[in-house]
């Protein structure tokens, strides 16, 4: 049986509009969205998913990758504000939020990002000094990731985080630091052993004027207690108790034989005398005080009377 014309126009048909379906049905996969162009001209995205379009006169524009991503920024050479010539490398991730924009803002996108962000690490880090950029690379980064976003988003990108990988002066200049930071750290180990050597000077000499007022004080409170005995004493013998005397001077009798005897510098000590001579001493200068301090003719005779026997030290 053959065909006609109309069923081969049938046929035709029908292949042509499975052709259009075919080439009108898109699947936008996860974290991809497509641009559609109509006659060339930008007129919606497709986001993940299944997605019909017009094959006759719609077609797919850009691709674009909506996940962050991540752009190594290479090496290259910077001169801080101090004339050093440092090497520096970085890494940058960023994000694609508006796929049109990205798409028919700029032209090489990723080239694009790169460029920018190298001109602003030459930028940011030749206003610094060598020390302020290898002691404040977490200031550099931020620096860094707000000046580069803010030139970005009229792109529909969004940068997440700039970060400069490594800081390499000239092996020179390594040595030079190493030298600085060697005689920088002997500089504080002799200001701590000065101060530490001050500390001990002031203590030691607190501990000094500690000491020697402790020792006045008591010289000062000795004399007072040898002054109120002597008083006492002398009140005493004023009263005619001759015996208060005759102690006063025993003990400082016997404390002169005690010094004599500790002395380190004395051995043997040959004392020729007994146990009488001392109470004999001790009798004389009893009666002596009994002359001096005696009164009238009655009271003399009754002093007299109480006198103590005097033990004259015996000749052995």
């Amino acid at each position: 049986m053959g065909f006609s014309g109309f069923s081969i126009s049938i046929i035709v048909l029908v292949f042509f509009v499975v052709i259009l379906l075919f080439k009108g049905i898109k699947t936008v996969p996860q974290g991809y969205n497509y641009t559609v162009e109509r006659f060339g001209r930008y007129t919606k995205t497709l986001t993940p998913g299944l997605n019909i379009l017009n094959p006759i006169v719609e077609r797919i524009g850009a691709k674009m990758n909506m996940m962050e991503q991540v752009l190594d920024v290479p090496t290259q050479e910077i001169i801080t504000r101090d004339n050093a010539i440092v090497g520096v490398d970085g890494i940058a991730f960023f994000q694609i939020l508006n796929a049109a924009q990205a798409a028919y803002q700029v032209s090489g996108l990723q080239n694009a990002i790169l460029n920018l962000t190298m001109t602003n690490i030459r930028t940011v880090m030749g206003s610094m000094d060598l020390d302020e950029l290898l002691s404040n690379r977490d200031a550099i980064n931020e620096r860094l990731l707000r000046v580069v976003d803010e030139a970005a988003h009229p792109w529909g990108i969004k940068i997440t985080r700039v970060e400069i990988k490594d800081i390499n002066p000239p092996a020179n200049l390594i040595e030079s630091m190493g030298r600085q930071m060697t005689a920088e750290r002997n500089k504080r180990a002799q200001i701590l052993a000065a101060e530490g050597l001050k500390q001990s000077q002031i203590l030691e000499a607190e501990g000094r004027r500690e000491a020697a007022f402790r020792d006045a004080e008591a010289r000062e409170r000795s004399a007072e207690a040898e002054a109120k005995a002597t008083q006492v004493v002398s009140e005493a013998i004023a009263k005619g108790d001759v015996q208060a005397l005759n102690y006063f001077v025993a003990q400082k009798y016997t404390e002169a034989l005690t010094k004599i005897g500790s002395a380190t510098n004395s051995k043997i000590v040959l004392m020729p005398l007994e146990a009488s001579s001392l109470i004999g001493t001790l009798g004389g200068i009893g009666e002596i005080a009994k002359e001096v301090f005696k009164g009238d003719g009655s009271s003399g005779s009754q002093r007299q009377a109480s006198r103590p026997p005097v033990v004259k030290p015996s000749d052995n």
